[in-house]
């Protein structure tokens, strides 16, 4: 049987965002608040200096398909978040399409930014990458960008990524992510 181009598209989206939210409802988990007034669960501020954030145990890679005549799309990502309480901080999302072959970075950032402060990526202590946030829903922010050769090869081999960004306060926030399996995970999905 063959499925109309629009209706797999659509299913593809819809499965890459289940999946994405499947995920998210499993590690986010309300934060605990101190003994001061809980802030409103629309806007929960970013501490600026979070509670110790602890990355999941490496670089999850998996490719799908709609159909076995349509052809794989392949994502690899990993996950900070708050050791204490399980809150999701910083989820990297790195996918491949189908059609170009070319790695996009996907980046979720905790609610209560500094919007026009964007996210930056940098590894170990090269140049940073600068991110411009696009979009914001009930899950977190969101900022994307296509992966340029010199930044995959640093990410190949280096081995920390930090996704750093601002909180409404301007504090600047670093969460450290490794990169010990990165390299294996991207030989997976490319």
């Amino acid at each position: 049987m063959k499925i109309p181009a629009k209706t797999a598209i659509c299913a593809a989206i819809l499965a890459v965002g289940a999946i994405g939210l499947s995920h998210a409802q499993q590690a986010a988990k309300p934060k605990a608040a101190p003994s001061a007034p809980a802030a409103t669960p629309a806007t929960p501020q970013v501490d600026p200096a979070p509670a110790t954030p602890a990355a999941s145990a490496g670089w999850a890679a998996r490719c799908t398909s709609m159909s076995r005549s349509a052809p794989l799309e392949c994502a690899m990502e990993q996950t900070a978040v708050l050791s204490k309480t399980g809150q999701l901080i910083v989820l990297v999302n790195i996918r491949m399409p189908a059609d170009t072959r070319a790695p996009v970075a996907l980046v979720q950032l905790p609610l209560g930014l500094n919007l026009p402060g964007g996210a930056k990526l940098q590894v170990d202590d090269g140049n940073a990458t600068d991110l411009q946030i696009q979009t914001c829903e009930n899950r977190g922010c969101y900022a994307g960008s296509p992966i340029a050769p010199d930044l995959l090869a640093a990410l190949r081999s280096g081995k920390q990524l930090k996704v750093s960004f601002q909180n409404l306060s301007k504090e600047t926030i670093t969460i450290p992510i490794p990169l010990a399996d990165f390299a294996a995970a991207y030989d997976k999905i490319k």
